[in-house]
């Protein structure tokens, strides 16, 4: 049987993710088992609360924001539908 081109190329694509997988599983390393402290002691005191830190500006979140007023009559946007026209025009176009 002669060594084809086809021959070939399947053999790189099988060969070559294959030599990869195998240089990467020689060159990881095995990692230690953690180690436990046989005792573990917690401190005794409790945590005393730390002043928050001043800031001159307001944060977004401390920001406060209006709502639009609401109203019954049509919106005031910019639609070209009343104005006549093709249906297809895209905006800027007339």
């Amino acid at each position: 049987m002669v060594f084809s081109r086809r021959m070939a190329a399947l053999a790189a694509v099988v060969l070559i993710p294959l030599g990869i997988a195998a240089t990467s599983f020689a060159l990881t390393d095995s990692p230690q088992e953690p180690r436990v402290p046989a005792r573990v002691e917690l401190e005794s005191g409790s945590p005393t609360p730390r002043p928050a830190p001043s800031s001159p500006e307001p944060t977004p979140s401390d920001q406060v924001v209006t709502r639009p007023p609401v109203t019954d009559g049509p919106s005031d946007d910019d639609d070209d539908d009343d104005r006549g026209g093709d249906a297809d025009d895209g905006p800027g176009e007339g």
